[in-house]
């Protein structure tokens, strides 16, 4: 089975490290480079075509959300999972936006954070439980977000609003080609307009839309 190419971004080399050893060789990920803010992690993307990045907030010059943003909007960008110290609503949100995959807190233990990359490369959102909680605290006090979630929402067709809601769950392709009765390659293809349709570059923000609209 061909590795998961893993690019670690973050301005602590002790950080970097750590996590190189950790990942490197362990459960089909392979480390390919590191890069110590948001303009190297542009380059090192280039060079080492990663399938999944580990991008830090907080970095000198460029930081994470802006290099996660420039990098999802490259053809076949790699997944971005945010692995950061900084919880607060603010950097949650801003980095999904910007297309980022899962947000986990760098305290998450390392069978976590493998797990992360497994998921990030499949396309998954993964996100840490305290990340979720306040999350949905977020959307649940937030009755303009509702509205406009709901808005965004209205154009889908009902089969279409049925793969939203199970995505939201959590729920793989697999998983729902088994709910909703549907092939695999159908489910492939409603994810794939459902994206189009509502202008949103992963599954995460599918998900992340379908809690603002109050689905699930």
């Amino acid at each position: 089975m061909t590795p998961i190419r893993v690019l670690i971004v973050d301005d602590d080399p002790l950080v970097r490290g750590a996590l190189t050893m950790m990942l490197d060789g362990a459960d089909g990920i392979a480390v390919v480079g590191e890069a110590a803010d948001g303009a190297q992690a542009l380059a090192a993307v280039d060079r080492h075509t990663p399938d999944v990045i580990l991008m830090d907030i907080r970095m000198p010059g460029m930081g994470g959300i802006a290099a996660t943003e420039r990098i999802r909007r490259r053809p076949h960008p790699p997944e971005v999972i945010v692995l950061t110290t900084f919880d607060t609503d603010d950097h949650i949100l801003r980095a999904l936006r910007a297309g980022a995959t899962g947000f986990l807190l760098k305290d998450t233990p390392p069978e976590r954070i493998a797990q992360a990359v497994h998921a990030a490369s499949a396309g998954e959102p993964f996100l840490s439980p305290a990340v979720t909680r306040r999350l949905m605290q977020r959307i649940a006090t937030s009755a303009t977000t509702y509205e406009n979630a709901r808005t965004k929402l209205a154009g889908l067709t009902p089969r279409e609003r049925d793969v939203v809601i199970a995505i939201a769950q959590g729920h793989s392709n697999a998983d729902i080609a088994t709910a909703l009765t549907m092939s695999l390659t159908t489910v492939k293809a409603h994810v794939s307009h459902i994206l189009t349709k509502l202008d949103l570059a992963n599954r995460t923000q599918i998900a992340l839309l379908a809690q603002e609209a109050g689905l699930i």
